[in-house]
């Protein structure tokens, strides 16, 4: 058996037969899996502007609760995050106010308008980790073009919210079977497909590191193969929803299972998952989008796009994936550590990895925890989820961010 001892914040060794006497804290960890922190590079905290739903200390607890150390949140705020002084504002209240760490994804252009671009290179000096007009899709192709110039000189990712919005206006949901019978105007897999499409072609000569978000079409999982093949720099996620639901969930769960891009058919399920399997997809991010209650309880017309996911994420994910014999449990820690801290630059902050003289930011796993989602268990401001009643089959027992303790449960410590 290994231990792993940590001080001020920092582990400070890996080995067999560590002795315990002048630790503060001793935990038997038997049967665990001890993980990197767990990174969420696509999270919507709210803060500023819509803290009825969300804020930046109810998120990071939520987030530590699902075993997150580290979570990169979305500009789509109200001011948006196009400044040196919102990123500045978002690295100050995590750090008054959060329970983990906090990275902002900075807009790509001002106001996520699409019109011009944002300043760019004082939000990399700032600390963007990324740029993305995130709820939004950069409609314009010339503008598309000038992103990815922009943020190529950066050695940062552009994440595109792939949106083709002349075949989605008064969309609600997946356009197939579902949507002509429940008669709701559908979105068809073509206004993701498209974008990607036009995006890898633009960057074939560019050569930024284009981050394709939220991916729900089964289509676009042979396009990015492709585009990798031919060596263009592209990535992709899948979130928990699109890997587990189809739009079959609109009938059941009404706005609760109203996505931003819609669930879509069985087909496009297994086709992420493959995807997974294959490392065409190689991180998978939730999408955290919190709403009120009262919100969601709207006409499916007029309820906003989107579900929580930070504290059932890694539950979720392992019925997708592991209980479904797709990945095992090295390929999902690498799915939830390494790549996204690669994806953001974190790894070279030491997050994402486990190792002597590294932030002692840990996850510790119980792979045969099985437990019920239920309200209780959500530690954010909003409950928009349609997993509620949904059993998992394995749960983050403890969450370390830099040496200290932010969430445990059910376990030993002497």
């Amino acid at each position: 058996m290994t231990d792993l001892a940590v001080k001020d914040g920092v582990i400070t060794s890996i080995e067999s037969g560590i002795d315990p006497t002048g630790f503060e804290k001793v935990i038997d960890a038997d049967g665990m899996i001890l993980s990197p922190g767990l990174i969420d590079p696509h999270v919507h905290l709210r803060e500023p502007g819509q803290t009825h739903k969300e804020d930046i200390e109810s998120g990071t607890k939520a987030a530590v609760a699902g075993g997150f150390t580290t979570v990169c949140c979305m500009p789509n705020t109200s001011p948006a995050l196009d400044s040196p002084e919102m990123i500045e504002f978002v690295r100050s209240r995590a750090q008054e106010k959060g329970y983990c760490r906090v990275f902002s994804v900075a807009a790509a252009t001002q106001g996520r308008k699409g019109e011009r671009l944002a300043e760019i290179g004082l939000c990399l000096d700032a600390g963007a980790v990324g740029f993305s007009d995130d709820g939004d899709v950069v409609e314009s192709t010339s503008m598309m073009r000038s992103v990815l110039q922009a943020v190529k000189q950066t050695g940062k990712c552009f994440m595109q919210h792939c949106q083709e919005l002349t075949l989605t206006k008064g969309a609600v949901m997946h356009a197939g079977t579902v949507s002509a019978k429940l008669g709701l105007k559908g979105w068809p897999r073509e206004a993701e497909e498209l974008i990607i499409e036009r995006d890898l072609r633009l960057n074939k000569s560019i050569g930024c590191h284009y981050h394709i978000q939220h991916m729900s079409s089964g289509n676009s999982v042979e396009i990015v193969a492709r585009a990798q093949r031919e060596g263009i720099p592209v990535t992709c996620e899948a979130s928990p929803h699109h890997l587990l639901l189809t739009h079959e969930a609109i009938e059941t769960k009404g706005s609760m299972a109203k996505m931003n891009p819609p669930l879509r058919e069985q087909s496009d399920v297994d086709a992420l998952r493959q995807g997974v399997a294959d490392g065409i997809i190689t991180i998978i991010a939730t999408d955290h989008a919190p709403h009120s209650a009262e919100e969601k309880q709207n006409p499916m017309s007029d309820a906003p796009f989107g579900i929580i996911g930070l504290e059932s994420a890694l539950g979720l994910y392992h019925k997708a994936l592991i209980e479904t014999n797709m990945i095992d449990w090295p390929k999902l820690i690498e799915l939830m550590t390494i790549n996204p801290a690669k994806l953001c630059g974190l790894d070279e902050m030491g997050l994402g990895k486990i190792g002597v003289g590294g932030p002692a930011d840990l996850t510790l796993i119980d792979p045969d925890h099985r437990w019920t989602l239920s309200e209780a268990d959500l530690a954010g401001k909003s409950s928009n989820t349609p997993f509620l009643g949904w059993e998992m089959g394995t749960r983050a027992i403890l969450t370390m961010v830099g040496g200290q303790i932010r969430n445990t449960r059910e376990l030993s410590m002497a």
